[in-house]
């Protein structure tokens, strides 16, 4: 008798869950996809320069400006994208210029 009630298999897990549960979390995950997708839409942009993507671009262009200095970090970006990059700094959108 006890090892009857210890045994797993005795319970049936799936009628646990209400049967409204996926029908009611398909529309909120497509209306998630979309909210995302229009968040992370961004305009192309001819100027050459790291992406935006969804922010993380302009924190990780700061970060570099911060931790290599101007001189380097303007060094970099110019050997990566050419002569005029478009970089951010505290965020906002800064033009580098050079040859």
């Amino acid at each position: 008798m006890v090892l009857e009630i210890l045994n797993p298999m005795h319970y049936n897990i799936t009628s646990l869950v209400p049967d409204t549960m996926p029908v009611a979390t398909v529309p909120i995950l497509i209306l998630m996809c979309f909210l995302f997708l229009i968040w992370n839409h961004e305009e192309t942009s001819s100027i050459p320069g790291p992406g935006y993507c969804m922010g993380i671009g302009p924190l990780i262009s700061h970060g570099r400006f911060l931790w290599m200095g101007v001189g380097k970090a303007c060094n970099y970006y110019n050997k990566t994208y050419g002569e005029f990059v478009r970089v951010w700094i505290s965020g906002e959108e800064t033009f580098i210029i050079s040859k």
